[in-house]
Protein backbone atom coordinates (compact mmCIF):
# COMPACT_ATOMS: atom_id res chain seq x y z
CA UNK A 1 0.00 0.00 0.00
CA UNK A 2 1.40 3.35 -0.88
CA UNK A 3 1.45 6.46 1.75
CA UNK A 4 -1.42 7.83 -0.45
CA UNK A 5 -3.61 6.29 0.93
CA UNK A 6 -3.31 6.70 4.35
CA UNK A 7 -4.07 10.25 6.16
CA UNK A 8 -1.77 12.03 5.26
CA UNK A 9 -1.30 15.85 3.71
CA UNK A 10 -0.08 16.24 -0.03
CA UNK A 11 3.30 18.27 1.26
CA UNK A 12 4.39 15.38 3.68
CA UNK A 13 3.36 12.57 0.67
CA UNK A 14 5.61 14.86 -1.33
CA UNK A 15 8.72 14.62 1.44
CA UNK A 16 8.50 10.83 1.62
CA UNK A 17 8.29 10.59 -1.93
CA UNK A 18 11.69 12.42 -1.81
CA UNK A 19 13.35 10.61 0.82
CA UNK A 20 12.67 7.98 -1.11
CA UNK A 21 9.64 6.38 0.36
CA UNK A 22 6.74 4.69 -1.73
CA UNK A 23 5.26 1.82 0.19
CA UNK A 24 4.25 2.45 3.46
CA UNK A 25 5.01 -1.23 5.61
CA UNK A 26 2.65 -2.71 7.96
CA UNK A 27 3.03 -0.90 10.91
CA UNK A 28 2.86 2.27 9.34
CA UNK A 29 -0.87 1.63 7.30
CA UNK A 30 -1.79 0.65 10.51
CA UNK A 31 -0.45 3.05 13.64
CA UNK A 32 -0.30 6.81 11.02
CA UNK A 33 -3.80 6.39 10.91
CA UNK A 34 -5.05 5.80 14.23
CA UNK A 35 -2.51 7.78 15.93
CA UNK A 36 -3.33 10.97 13.90
CA UNK A 37 -6.86 10.18 14.60
CA UNK A 38 -6.10 11.02 18.27
CA UNK A 39 -5.92 7.01 19.81
CA UNK A 40 -3.83 6.11 22.21
CA UNK A 41 -2.18 2.75 21.21
CA UNK A 42 0.62 -0.06 21.90
CA UNK A 43 2.89 -1.01 18.64
CA UNK A 44 4.18 -4.86 18.52
CA UNK A 45 6.34 -4.72 16.11
CA UNK A 46 9.60 -6.83 15.07
CA UNK A 47 12.80 -4.53 14.45
CA UNK A 48 13.19 -2.83 11.64
CA UNK A 49 9.38 -2.96 10.59
CA UNK A 50 9.56 1.33 10.20
CA UNK A 51 8.03 2.33 13.44
CA UNK A 52 10.32 5.51 13.83
CA UNK A 53 8.88 7.06 10.43
CA UNK A 54 5.01 5.72 11.61
CA UNK A 55 5.31 7.52 15.02
CA UNK A 56 7.30 10.13 13.53
CA UNK A 57 4.75 11.26 10.75
CA UNK A 58 2.18 11.17 13.51
CA UNK A 59 3.94 13.59 15.42
CA UNK A 60 4.60 16.22 13.03
CA UNK A 61 1.69 16.51 10.74
CA UNK A 62 -0.45 18.02 13.54
CA UNK A 63 1.85 19.98 14.88
CA UNK A 64 2.90 21.02 11.22
CA UNK A 65 1.80 24.75 11.95
CA UNK A 66 1.27 24.91 15.53
CA UNK A 67 3.72 28.44 16.40
CA UNK A 68 6.53 27.39 18.86
CA UNK A 69 6.79 29.98 22.02
CA UNK A 70 8.99 30.19 24.95
CA UNK A 71 10.07 26.33 26.20
CA UNK A 72 6.91 25.24 25.30
CA UNK A 73 6.89 21.17 24.08
CA UNK A 74 4.34 19.72 22.45
CA UNK A 75 5.64 16.61 21.53
CA UNK A 76 7.51 14.08 23.63
CA UNK A 77 9.41 11.22 22.69
CA UNK A 78 11.20 8.66 25.44
CA UNK A 79 14.15 6.37 23.91
CA UNK A 80 16.37 4.24 26.22
CA UNK A 81 19.78 5.45 24.84
CA UNK A 82 21.71 8.52 23.44
CA UNK A 83 22.65 6.42 20.34
CA UNK A 84 18.71 5.71 19.57
CA UNK A 85 18.03 9.69 19.97
CA UNK A 86 20.55 10.63 17.63
CA UNK A 87 18.62 8.31 15.33
CA UNK A 88 15.35 9.24 15.70
CA UNK A 89 16.09 12.80 15.73
CA UNK A 90 17.45 12.35 11.95
CA UNK A 91 14.24 10.60 10.95
CA UNK A 92 12.29 13.29 12.27
CA UNK A 93 14.82 15.78 11.05
CA UNK A 94 15.11 14.63 7.22
CA UNK A 95 10.96 14.88 6.93
CA UNK A 96 10.94 18.58 8.18
CA UNK A 97 13.47 19.21 5.85
CA UNK A 98 11.74 17.70 3.21
CA UNK A 99 8.33 19.66 3.73
CA UNK A 100 9.93 23.19 4.55
CA UNK A 101 11.73 22.51 1.32
CA UNK A 102 7.74 23.64 -0.27
CA UNK A 103 6.71 25.60 2.60
CA UNK A 104 7.02 27.09 5.63
CA UNK A 105 6.76 25.35 9.10
CA UNK A 106 7.63 25.98 12.71
CA UNK A 107 8.65 22.66 13.24
CA UNK A 108 11.70 21.98 15.26
CA UNK A 109 12.76 18.58 17.09
CA UNK A 110 15.48 19.21 19.87
CA UNK A 111 17.40 16.48 21.45
CA UNK A 112 17.98 16.07 24.96
CA UNK A 113 20.74 13.49 26.24
CA UNK A 114 23.29 12.68 29.05
CA UNK A 115 26.89 12.83 28.05
CA UNK A 116 26.44 16.29 25.91
CA UNK A 117 26.48 19.85 27.94
CA UNK A 118 22.78 20.20 29.56
CA UNK A 119 23.75 24.03 29.10
CA UNK A 120 23.48 23.84 25.16
CA UNK A 121 20.42 21.89 25.49
CA UNK A 122 18.81 24.33 27.91
CA UNK A 123 19.54 26.82 25.40
CA UNK A 124 18.17 25.10 22.75
CA UNK A 125 14.66 24.40 24.77
CA UNK A 126 14.64 28.66 25.13
CA UNK A 127 12.91 28.67 21.85
CA UNK A 128 10.22 26.03 22.55
CA UNK A 129 10.17 22.56 20.49
CA UNK A 130 7.95 20.91 18.54
CA UNK A 131 9.25 17.59 19.29
CA UNK A 132 12.02 16.61 22.18
CA UNK A 133 13.45 13.50 21.89
CA UNK A 134 14.92 12.39 24.96
CA UNK A 135 16.52 9.86 27.74
CA UNK A 136 14.92 9.46 30.81
CA UNK A 137 17.64 10.70 32.85
CA UNK A 138 18.33 13.88 31.13
CA UNK A 139 14.18 14.50 30.54
CA UNK A 140 14.00 14.73 34.63
CA UNK A 141 17.49 16.95 34.96
CA UNK A 142 15.93 19.26 32.67
CA UNK A 143 12.73 19.30 34.35
CA UNK A 144 14.52 19.82 37.71
CA UNK A 145 15.86 23.03 36.16
CA UNK A 146 13.01 24.30 34.78
CA UNK A 147 14.54 23.98 31.70
CA UNK A 148 11.37 23.29 29.90
CA UNK A 149 7.16 24.22 29.72
CA UNK A 150 5.37 20.54 29.33
CA UNK A 151 2.32 22.42 29.72
CA UNK A 152 0.80 22.18 26.44
CA UNK A 153 2.30 18.64 25.43
CA UNK A 154 0.02 17.28 23.07
CA UNK A 155 1.18 13.59 22.47
CA UNK A 156 4.13 11.38 23.99
CA UNK A 157 5.76 8.16 22.53
CA UNK A 158 7.23 5.80 25.15
CA UNK A 159 9.89 3.79 22.41
CA UNK A 160 11.71 0.83 22.92
CA UNK A 161 9.70 -0.05 25.66
CA UNK A 162 11.16 -3.37 26.93
CA UNK A 163 14.44 -2.02 27.03
CA UNK A 164 13.29 1.16 28.66
CA UNK A 165 12.23 -0.73 31.41
CA UNK A 166 15.38 -3.60 31.29
CA UNK A 167 17.72 -0.64 31.51
CA UNK A 168 16.17 -0.04 35.05
CA UNK A 169 14.44 2.79 33.90
CA UNK A 170 11.05 1.52 36.17
CA UNK A 171 11.69 4.80 38.58
CA UNK A 172 12.53 7.33 36.38
CA UNK A 173 9.86 6.95 33.94
CA UNK A 174 7.42 7.21 36.96
CA UNK A 175 9.03 10.31 38.14
CA UNK A 176 8.04 11.45 34.52
CA UNK A 177 4.43 10.17 34.42
CA UNK A 178 4.33 12.63 37.86
CA UNK A 179 5.78 15.55 36.57
CA UNK A 180 3.47 15.23 33.53
CA UNK A 181 -0.11 15.04 35.81
CA UNK A 182 1.52 17.50 37.59
CA UNK A 183 2.19 19.89 34.91
CA UNK A 184 0.39 19.45 31.65
CA UNK A 185 -3.23 21.21 31.42
CA UNK A 186 -4.19 17.38 29.30
CA UNK A 187 -2.49 14.03 29.75
CA UNK A 188 -0.83 13.72 26.15
CA UNK A 189 -2.11 11.25 23.50
CA UNK A 190 0.86 8.24 24.24
CA UNK A 191 1.76 5.63 22.12
CA UNK A 192 3.99 2.72 23.40
CA UNK A 193 6.27 0.73 21.02
CA UNK A 194 7.84 -2.63 21.97
CA UNK A 195 9.54 -5.89 20.21
CA UNK A 196 7.85 -7.63 23.21
CA UNK A 197 5.31 -7.79 26.01
CA UNK A 198 5.87 -8.94 29.77
CA UNK A 199 4.40 -8.29 32.75
CA UNK A 200 6.24 -4.83 33.21
CA UNK A 201 5.58 -3.69 30.22
CA UNK A 202 1.79 -4.31 30.27
CA UNK A 203 2.01 -2.28 34.14
CA UNK A 204 3.61 0.68 31.85
CA UNK A 205 1.09 0.72 29.60
CA UNK A 206 -2.01 1.09 31.86
CA UNK A 207 -0.02 3.87 33.59
CA UNK A 208 0.62 5.99 30.55
CA UNK A 209 -2.29 5.23 27.95
CA UNK A 210 -5.87 5.25 28.11
CA UNK A 211 -8.10 2.65 26.09
CA UNK A 212 -5.24 2.36 24.00
CA UNK A 213 -5.17 0.34 20.46
CA UNK A 214 -3.21 -2.58 20.34
CA UNK A 215 -1.64 -3.40 17.12
CA UNK A 216 0.41 -6.80 16.48
CA UNK A 217 1.64 -6.43 12.97
CA UNK A 218 4.06 -9.32 11.25
CA UNK A 219 1.95 -9.14 8.06
CA UNK A 220 4.23 -8.65 5.30
CA UNK A 221 7.38 -9.32 7.65
CA UNK A 222 9.19 -12.66 8.55
CA UNK A 223 7.64 -14.22 11.57
CA UNK A 224 10.95 -14.94 12.54
CA UNK A 225 14.05 -12.60 11.37
CA UNK A 226 15.79 -14.25 8.82
CA UNK A 227 18.88 -15.42 10.49
CA UNK A 228 21.12 -17.96 10.12
CA UNK A 229 23.22 -18.64 13.43
CA UNK A 230 25.81 -20.74 14.17
CA UNK A 231 28.01 -21.59 16.98
CA UNK A 232 32.08 -22.30 16.85
CA UNK A 233 34.05 -24.05 19.24
CA UNK A 234 37.50 -22.51 20.10
CA UNK A 235 39.74 -21.64 22.63
CA UNK A 236 39.70 -18.19 24.62
CA UNK A 237 43.11 -17.15 23.55
CA UNK A 238 42.46 -18.31 19.64
CA UNK A 239 39.55 -16.26 19.37
CA UNK A 240 41.14 -13.13 17.38
CA UNK A 241 42.51 -15.41 15.01
CA UNK A 242 39.62 -17.02 13.90
CA UNK A 243 37.89 -13.59 13.70
CA UNK A 244 40.47 -12.50 11.29
CA UNK A 245 40.04 -15.50 9.00
CA UNK A 246 36.88 -15.81 9.13
CA UNK A 247 36.78 -12.40 7.86
CA UNK A 248 39.47 -12.82 5.41
CA UNK A 249 37.76 -16.06 4.04
CA UNK A 250 33.94 -15.57 4.08
CA UNK A 251 34.61 -12.22 2.23
CA UNK A 252 32.17 -9.93 4.76
CA UNK A 253 31.48 -6.67 4.18
CA UNK A 254 31.12 -5.70 7.08
CA UNK A 255 30.72 -7.54 10.74
CA UNK A 256 29.79 -5.89 14.41
CA UNK A 257 31.60 -7.99 16.87
CA UNK A 258 30.15 -7.78 20.48
CA UNK A 259 32.56 -8.25 23.43
CA UNK A 260 32.29 -8.34 27.40
CA UNK A 261 34.55 -5.32 28.29
CA UNK A 262 35.71 -1.53 26.98
CA UNK A 263 39.04 -2.83 27.35
CA UNK A 264 38.26 -6.13 24.67
CA UNK A 265 36.87 -3.72 22.53
CA UNK A 266 39.87 -1.69 22.02
CA UNK A 267 42.50 -4.75 21.95
CA UNK A 268 40.34 -6.73 19.62
CA UNK A 269 39.69 -3.66 17.08
CA UNK A 270 43.57 -3.13 17.72
CA UNK A 271 44.61 -6.97 17.14
CA UNK A 272 42.65 -6.83 13.72
CA UNK A 273 43.50 -3.64 12.56
CA UNK A 274 46.85 -4.13 13.06
CA UNK A 275 47.42 -7.44 12.55
CA UNK A 276 50.38 -7.91 10.08
CA UNK A 277 49.14 -11.03 8.08
CA UNK A 278 48.05 -9.40 5.24
CA UNK A 279 45.31 -7.30 3.87
CA UNK A 280 44.53 -4.34 7.08
CA UNK A 281 41.27 -5.12 8.73
CA UNK A 282 39.74 -1.53 8.75
CA UNK A 283 38.15 -1.89 12.85
CA UNK A 284 37.41 0.31 15.62
CA UNK A 285 35.91 0.10 19.02
CA UNK A 286 32.49 1.68 20.35
CA UNK A 287 31.64 1.52 24.02
CA UNK A 288 30.38 3.76 26.43
CA UNK A 289 33.56 5.03 27.19
CA UNK A 290 33.84 6.97 24.76
CA UNK A 291 32.85 10.58 24.24
CA UNK A 292 28.52 11.17 22.74
CA UNK A 293 30.73 12.73 19.68
CA UNK A 294 32.94 9.79 19.11
CA UNK A 295 30.48 7.38 19.10
CA UNK A 296 28.32 9.44 16.89
CA UNK A 297 31.18 9.80 15.01
CA UNK A 298 31.97 5.88 14.62
CA UNK A 299 28.84 4.70 14.23
CA UNK A 300 28.31 7.02 11.01
CA UNK A 301 31.60 6.38 9.63
CA UNK A 302 30.56 2.21 10.20
CA UNK A 303 27.12 3.26 8.14
CA UNK A 304 28.81 4.41 5.39
CA UNK A 305 30.96 1.97 5.26
CA UNK A 306 34.44 3.49 6.07
CA UNK A 307 35.37 0.66 9.05
CA UNK A 308 34.72 -2.75 7.91
CA UNK A 309 34.36 -4.06 11.69
CA UNK A 310 32.96 -2.37 14.87
CA UNK A 311 33.79 -3.99 18.02
CA UNK A 312 31.15 -3.14 20.47
CA UNK A 313 30.27 -3.95 23.93
CA UNK A 314 26.39 -4.38 24.77
CA UNK A 315 25.82 -0.42 24.24
CA UNK A 316 25.25 -1.36 20.59
CA UNK A 317 22.51 -4.15 20.78
CA UNK A 318 19.78 -2.40 21.08
CA UNK A 319 17.76 0.31 19.46
CA UNK A 320 20.82 0.99 16.26
CA UNK A 321 19.51 0.14 13.07
CA UNK A 322 22.28 -0.70 10.66
CA UNK A 323 20.76 -1.13 7.45
CA UNK A 324 22.03 -4.32 5.55
CA UNK A 325 24.52 -5.36 8.32
CA UNK A 326 24.97 -9.09 6.99
CA UNK A 327 26.89 -10.25 10.00
CA UNK A 328 26.99 -10.55 14.16
CA UNK A 329 29.57 -12.38 16.10
CA UNK A 330 29.48 -12.85 19.34
CA UNK A 331 33.18 -12.68 20.55
CA UNK A 332 32.53 -12.79 24.37
CA UNK A 333 29.07 -15.13 25.01
CA UNK A 334 25.98 -12.11 26.27
CA UNK A 335 25.01 -12.78 30.09
CA UNK A 336 21.33 -13.52 28.91
CA UNK A 337 19.58 -15.15 26.89
CA UNK A 338 17.76 -11.76 26.66
CA UNK A 339 20.85 -10.15 25.90
CA UNK A 340 21.72 -12.87 23.33
CA UNK A 341 18.95 -12.42 20.97
CA UNK A 342 19.27 -8.34 20.85
CA UNK A 343 22.37 -8.64 19.84
CA UNK A 344 21.55 -10.81 16.55
CA UNK A 345 18.77 -8.97 16.35
CA UNK A 346 20.94 -5.90 14.84
CA UNK A 347 21.10 -8.68 11.56
CA UNK A 348 18.47 -10.04 9.81
CA UNK A 349 16.34 -6.88 9.95
CA UNK A 350 13.15 -5.67 7.74
CA UNK A 351 13.61 -9.40 6.01
CA UNK A 352 17.18 -8.94 4.73
CA UNK A 353 18.47 -12.47 5.80
CA UNK A 354 21.59 -11.80 7.92
CA UNK A 355 24.33 -14.03 9.88
CA UNK A 356 24.74 -14.68 13.80
CA UNK A 357 27.83 -16.34 15.20
CA UNK A 358 29.04 -16.95 18.23
CA UNK A 359 32.39 -18.20 19.51
CA UNK A 360 32.08 -20.67 22.37
CA UNK A 361 34.90 -21.87 24.41
CA UNK A 362 35.03 -24.98 26.46
CA UNK A 363 34.78 -23.06 29.75
CA UNK A 364 31.66 -21.40 28.30
CA UNK A 365 29.85 -24.37 26.78
CA UNK A 366 27.57 -24.81 30.04
CA UNK A 367 26.40 -21.17 29.86
CA UNK A 368 25.82 -21.38 25.91
CA UNK A 369 23.64 -24.60 26.32
CA UNK A 370 21.74 -22.44 28.75
CA UNK A 371 21.37 -19.44 26.57
CA UNK A 372 20.05 -21.96 23.83
CA UNK A 373 17.56 -23.40 26.35
CA UNK A 374 15.83 -20.11 27.03
CA UNK A 375 15.44 -19.16 23.18
CA UNK A 376 14.29 -22.53 21.86
CA UNK A 377 17.33 -23.01 19.89
CA UNK A 378 19.06 -26.15 19.07
CA UNK A 379 22.76 -25.15 17.08
CA UNK A 380 25.45 -27.73 17.04
CA UNK A 381 28.91 -26.47 18.08
CA UNK A 382 31.14 -26.39 15.00
CA UNK A 383 34.67 -27.14 14.98
CA UNK A 384 36.55 -25.87 12.30
CA UNK A 385 40.05 -27.43 10.90
CA UNK A 386 42.80 -25.79 12.48
CA UNK A 387 40.99 -24.52 15.36
CA UNK A 388 40.46 -27.63 17.23
CA UNK A 389 40.21 -26.65 20.93
CA UNK A 390 42.56 -28.00 24.08
CA UNK A 391 40.71 -25.94 26.85
CA UNK A 392 39.44 -27.70 29.61
CA UNK A 393 35.61 -27.07 30.13
CA UNK A 394 34.14 -25.77 33.19
CA UNK A 395 33.56 -27.67 36.62
CA UNK A 396 30.01 -27.62 37.75
CA UNK A 397 29.23 -24.72 39.52
CA UNK A 398 27.90 -25.70 42.81
CA UNK A 399 25.72 -22.56 43.39
CA UNK A 400 23.92 -22.92 39.99
CA UNK A 401 20.30 -21.79 40.55
CA UNK A 402 18.26 -24.58 39.20
CA UNK A 403 14.94 -22.29 39.29
CA UNK A 404 16.60 -19.83 36.79
CA UNK A 405 18.00 -22.88 34.63
CA UNK A 406 21.94 -22.11 36.11
CA UNK A 407 21.45 -18.13 35.50
CA UNK A 408 21.92 -15.74 38.07
CA UNK A 409 18.12 -14.42 38.55
CA UNK A 410 19.52 -10.89 37.17
CA UNK A 411 20.00 -12.44 33.84
CA UNK A 412 24.21 -12.72 34.43
CA UNK A 413 26.67 -15.22 34.05
CA UNK A 414 27.29 -17.11 37.76
CA UNK A 415 30.37 -16.66 39.30
CA UNK A 416 31.01 -13.75 37.06
CA UNK A 417 31.48 -9.85 38.26
CA UNK A 418 28.71 -7.96 37.99
CA UNK A 419 28.02 -5.83 35.00
CA UNK A 420 27.26 -1.81 35.44
CA UNK A 421 23.60 -3.16 34.21
CA UNK A 422 23.44 -5.66 37.01
CA UNK A 423 24.54 -3.68 39.54
CA UNK A 424 21.75 -1.12 38.43
CA UNK A 425 19.15 -4.09 38.82
CA UNK A 426 21.06 -4.92 41.93
CA UNK A 427 20.28 -1.35 43.40
CA UNK A 428 16.77 -1.03 42.44
CA UNK A 429 15.91 -4.50 43.55
CA UNK A 430 17.40 -3.45 47.22
CA UNK A 431 15.52 0.44 46.60
CA UNK A 432 12.25 -1.47 46.32
CA UNK A 433 13.06 -3.38 49.56
CA UNK A 434 14.26 -0.44 51.71
CA UNK A 435 11.90 2.33 50.47
CA UNK A 436 14.82 4.47 50.31
CA UNK A 437 18.44 5.06 48.10
CA UNK A 438 17.44 6.15 44.73
CA UNK A 439 18.35 3.79 41.48
CA UNK A 440 22.34 4.12 40.12
CA UNK A 441 22.01 5.14 36.83
CA UNK A 442 25.38 5.56 35.75
CA UNK A 443 25.16 2.78 33.17
CA UNK A 444 26.25 3.79 29.88
CA UNK A 445 22.36 4.24 28.43
CA UNK A 446 21.49 6.00 31.68
CA UNK A 447 20.83 9.39 29.87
Amino acid sequence: MSFEHLTLEPQWLDALAALGFEQATPVQRRVIPAHIAGSDGIGLAPTGSGKTLAYGLSLLQPLHHVPLQGRSVYALVLVPTRELAQQVSHVLVDLIKGVRAQADTPLRVVTAVGGASINTQLMGLRGGASVLVATPGRLLELIDKDGLDLTDLRYAVLDEADRLLDSGFEDELKAIQQALRATCRTWPHTWLFSATWNTGIDALASGWLREPLRIEETAGLVPTPPITQRAIAVDERRRASLLLQLIKTQEWKQALVFVATQYAAEHVADKLYNNFKGTKIYATAFHGGLTLSQRTQRLQEFKDGKWDVLITTDLAARGIDIAGLPVVLNYDLPRSATDYTHRIGRTGRAGVAGLAISFVPPAARKHFDLIQQRNALALGVEVLPGFETTDLADAPVAEANNDTGGLDPAGGVKGKRMSKKDKLRAANNAASVNHTASPDTTDDASH
